[in-house]
């Protein structure tokens, strides 16, 4: 990630004004550009540097944002590096946004002080984005206001002189429509103009008399408020402008989408539609991931001569990062509907009409989604926790999102509920179902619990404007989609590269001799090769079984088992249970392989293609060849463990990244993995005292 921080070449001259900041002539102008939510900065952001752009963290917080490079409008012009900085309706207000946008309009040793502002206002709401003007002009930077979604206005009938507003605000306004790219290159023209303006200003020591006037009028609320409505009532007409407009389709949409009922239906068609849209669109990009994966681990297993080089190559690097990077189509998808949603204006509506639910367990509205995503993967999920502006909220939602039941535990669900109602598929539907009732509960209660102890304080209120409702843009969803999906790859495929290669190096070594009843199968199938094939590949098979759970046994993996069944005992788990438990928590299906390896000897099981699988596996016996591993206590135990613990490596990295501390990622693993626990133990031992075994 980029650190938006000066070189110590610069660091003193930070907040200079005008060519003192520049290290060299010709040097790229820093843009700093603002604007509130809603109002099509990112899509003018991208109109201007496109593809040039990467993601940066702001130093200490979670706050994002984009740096992109902007080419000079003219030959030998300037160009400019443009900070696109996080939404914000005013630089006073206590939030991780306006603090950054304050911290770089001072300049510090962190950030580093723009040469200029660019802000972009609604055209349709023009009194309101204005506060946050007046509060930039009064820093005395080069300013220019882009006036954007100037065609909605107009077909909202509202007429606005550009030029007498830019005289009653003191510098220039261009009419922009961002996602038309109309006025891109009278910004980059009115930028260089200020930026030169500035500097012959600080040439001859003067001070400029807007930022003076500006001081005052911006440190009143009250002032700053007539200001506005000064401006707004000088330089915008139309019918819309006093009020003619009473009864509009579009607050009639308003009101159904913000219902306590109907829009709480509406908001729950959307939802299905979309996780319905993501599943069914995901299938086939996963599935050819699946198979490119494969097919490399296989070609290089058989191009690599035998050995671990060849073992780590193909099993612990490839299907590692193939393990990772096939959740790349959900999340992708995921991230372009809802910025599409976004951008109609709809997804905030659906937040407020969330928020009369989530405020009742210390979460706000814009929770839900996250909540919601992470029923198909928790990393989405969290990912997409950046839409909820308030610190303790966001982490709040980051530390419970785990809870909902991702697909990665549908394989698991699939086994146990097996196990539990064998021939009653009614009963384990119902128990299916009931694993995603416990797993969204579980998360709603913490999140309550979390609110009242270590994020205690008072929940911010979800205080929101509703923005116009318009056609969403294609490019910048496609932009967004594009970003993130990088920072996905980036941050959570390359630490969990490194988990993988440890975990394939436990379960490969040390490397055991083949047990002699395999050596015998081996020899007994040779012997036979010749008159009976389909008697030979059968014993070849029941050996290379024997050999796969003999190696697990012997492996490091199966010795930390053995070493840490004691802390599963309770909960009615052997030392095979305690293994797979244990792999589990790289991965959650890892378990149903784990098990086919050590019950069966078959790591390919597909327990969809193969239902023989489950009877094998209920067949498996404990070391004591009586008790089956499986009792009905131990399954119940199991699926409520698994319902509950947190068991994502990729999770927890991709919680460090958002959060920006491993502490919360530790919190995260030991509160849920303590919850399973116990939960799990009552589970057990209640169900042993009902005389159910």
């Amino acid at each position: 990630m980029t650190r938006l921080s000066p070189d110590s070449a610069t660091a003193a001259a930070q907040a200079a004004p005008g060519a003192a900041r520049r290290s060299a002539a010709g040097a790229a102008r820093r843009i700093a550009l603002f604007g509130n939510p809603n109002t099509g900065k990112t899509t003018l952001f991208n109109r201007l540097c496109g593809l040039r752009a990467k993601t940066a963290n702001f130093p200490g917080i979670t706050a994002e944002a984009r740096v992109g490079h902007c080419a000079a409008e003219a030959r030998g012009g300037a160009s400019f590096e443009i900070i696109d900085l996080p939404g914000v309706y005013r630089l006073a207000l206590e939030v991780p946004e306006s603090r950054v946008g304050r911290d770089i309009m001072l300049g510090s040793a962190l950030y580093q002080r723009p040469d200029a502002v660019l802000i972009v206002v609604d055209a349709t709401n023009l009194a309101r984005n204005l506060f946050l003007v007046g509060e930039l002009l009064a820093h005395g930077l080069p300013t220019v206001v882009a006036l954007n979604m100037t065609d909605l206005a107009q077909r909202k009938g509202l007429t606005i002189d550009a030029a007498e507003l830019a005289r009653h605000i003191g510098c220039p306004v261009v009419s922009t429509v961002a996602r038309k790219g109309t006025g891109i290159p009278e910004i980059k023209q009115a930028l260089n103009r200020e930026i030169e303006h500035s500097e012959a200003i600080a040439a001859a020591r003067g001070v400029s008399p807007v930022a003076e006037s500006m001081k005052a009028i911006a440190a009143d609320p009250v002032r700053l408020e007539a200001w506005a409505d000064h401006a707004v009532a000088e330089s915008v007409g139309g019918d819309a402008a006093i009020g003619a407009a009473s009864d509009t389709f579009t607050e009639r949409l308003d009101k159904a989408f913000t219902h306590p009922i109907l829009g709480l239906l509406i908001f729950a068609g959307v939802m299905a539609g979309l996780f319905t849209t993501i599943f069914q669109m995901a299938t086939i990009p996963m599935d050819i991931i699946e198979r490119v994966f494969g097919a490399m681990s296989e070609w290089t297993a058989a191009a690599l001569p035998a050995g671990a080089i060849n073992d780590l190559i193909a099993q612990g690097i490839i299907s590692g990062v193939g393990a990772t990077v096939v959740f790349l189509p959900q999340i992708c998808l995921l991230f372009f509907l809802i910025s599409l949603l976004e951008d109609t204006g709809y997804l905030a509506r659906a937040a407020f009409v969330m928020d009369r639910i989530m405020c009742r367990f210390g979460l706000p509205g814009q929770a839900f989604v996250p909540l919601l995503s992470s029923h198909a993967c928790a990393l989405p999920g969290i990912m997409s926790t950046k839409l909820i502006p308030d610190r303790h909220d966001r982490l709040a939602t980051i530390l419970v999102a785990p809870f909902m039941s991702c697909s990665a535990r549908v394989p698991v669900y699939v086994l146990l509920t097996s196990m539990l109602f064998r021939d009653r598929p009614w009963l384990a539907g119902l128990a299916f179902f009931g694993c995603y009732l416990l797993g969204a509960g579980a998360g709603l209660v913490s999140a309550l619990i979390a609110r009242r102890t270590i994020l205690r304080g008072r929940s911010r209120p979800m205080v929101l404007e509703l923005p116009s409702y318009k056609m969403p843009a294609l490019r910048t969803a496609l932009w967004a989609t594009f970003d993130r999906g990088v920072v996905f790859l980036k941050n959570a495929g390359t630490i969990i590269l490194g988990i993988c290669i440890v975990l394939w190096w436990l379960s490969a070594y040390p490397v055991a001799e083949a047990p002699p009843e395999a050596v015998s199968l081996r020899q007994e199938a040779a012997q036979v090769e010749s008159v009976d094939a389909r008697r030979a590949s059968e014993l070849t098979a029941q050996a290379k079984a024997l050999e796969s759970s003999h190696a697990t046994r012997q492996s490091y993996a199966g010795r930390m088992g053995r070493v840490a069944q004691p802390l599963f005992a309770p909960l009615g788990y052997d030392w095979q249970l305690t293994i797979g438990v244990l792999t589990s928590f790289a991965a959650r299906e890892v378990f149903v392989s784990t098990m086919a390896v050590l019950l069966t000897g078959d790591a390919e099981a597909d327990l969809a293609e193969d239902p023989g699988m489950i009877d094998r596996i209920r067949a498996a016996t404990r070391d004591d060849q009586r008790t089956p591993v499986f009792t009905t206590a131990t399954s119940a135990s199991l699926l409520v463990f698994f319902v509950l613990a947190m068991q994502c490596l990729p999770t927890l990295a991709v919680t460090r990244r958002e959060t920006g501390s491993w502490k919360w990622a530790g919190l995260q693993l030991a509160y849920m993995s303590s919850l399973a626990w116990v939960a799990a133990l009552i589970t057990y031992q209640g169900l042993h005292a009902l005389g159910v075994s």
